[in-house]
């Protein structure tokens, strides 16, 4: 059942007097529903906790619609990622979508690395900043390579990052972009690059790492299901599904992914890779 329909019925059974007042009132009137979408490993209290922990993280998602944060936070629940926390894995973010204050569900660099590890196919994958005065080659033909030498000390400013990954079957690839490739990048592609609440504001290099994660994935011959995972990324939910990778992203930006350029795949000879688009 969608939380817009559950809710609707509710309002039928019991008018205003009793209609929730906060979040933590939206979840106990959601709260069957929320039963049956969450994974066996998150129990309610536990999804109540995180609910509470990322409004007091970010009270700005108080305001926004429960629709959406509730289908945000469900999101980050089945995918094993905690919300708004030190550790990096995934956001709530508040946007306006079509003036509407709603939540987007954003994937962290580090959540993405946890989600393909999960997946079982990779043997090594992640991404790295690149400083002024590191030592770093790339060449891209028949026989890429790639060469970083991190300087010992006073390495600079930032100006670079790449990812790389390593496939179980000997396969691997690698992209490389420069900082202000990146800052453009999200700037055309992030609607809240400039908020205060935006991840890009307040964790820059996580976030410069997974945009170049993302393009070196799309050459990667990953799982449909791993794909759906990364899909949920920038997307807004304003319903409760037992899978929300099956839900529709309400989310009125249309996020396009730029046609990738300078990327490598290289396997094993009887190894067959595929470009896959998220």
């Amino acid at each position: 059942m969608s939380v817009k329909n559950a809710l609707a019925n509710k309002a039928g059974a019991v008018q205003t007097s009793k209609e929730p007042k906060n979040m933590k009132d939206w979840i106990k009137v959601m709260e069957p529903e929320i039963k049956k979408a969450l994974p066996s490993v998150i129990t309610p209290e536990r999804f109540t906790r995180m609910a509470l922990s990322a409004i007091s993280v970010n009270p700005a998602l108080a305001e926004c619609t429960p629709k959406s944060f509730m289908g945000a936070l469900m999101n980050a629940a089945q995918l094993g990622l905690e919300p708004n926390t030190p550790l990096g894995q995934a956001y709530l973010i508040p946007y306006r979508n079509k003036g509407v204050p709603e939540v987007q569900f954003q994937l962290g660099y580090k959540g993405m690395i946890d989600l393909a590890h999960r997946s079982g196919e990779f043997t090594n994958i992640y991404a790295k900043e690149v400083y002024e005065n590191d030592v770093f080659e790339y060449e891209f033909g028949l026989e890429p390579n790639l060469v970083h030498k991190p300087a010992s000390n006073n390495r600079g400013n930032t100006i670079a990052y790449y990812a790389v990954f390593k496939l179980v079957n000997g396969g691997f690839g690698f992209e490389v972009m420069s900082k202000d490739d990146i800052t453009n990048h999200a700037r055309k592609y992030s609607q809240g690059f400039n908020s205060k609440y935006s991840p890009w504001s307040n964790n820059f290099d996580e976030m410069a790492k997974k945009t170049v994660l993302k393009k070196v994935l799309k050459y990667a011959p990953i799982k449909v299901e791993f794909v759906k995972q990364v899909t949920e990324d920038g997307s807004i939910k304003t319903e409760i599904s037992e899978n929300m990778t099956e839900i529709q992203d309400e989310n009125v930006f249309e996020v396009e992914y730029e046609a990738v350029e300078n990327s490598t795949v290289e396997s094993e000879p009887d190894s067959q890779l595929e470009p896959t688009e998220f």
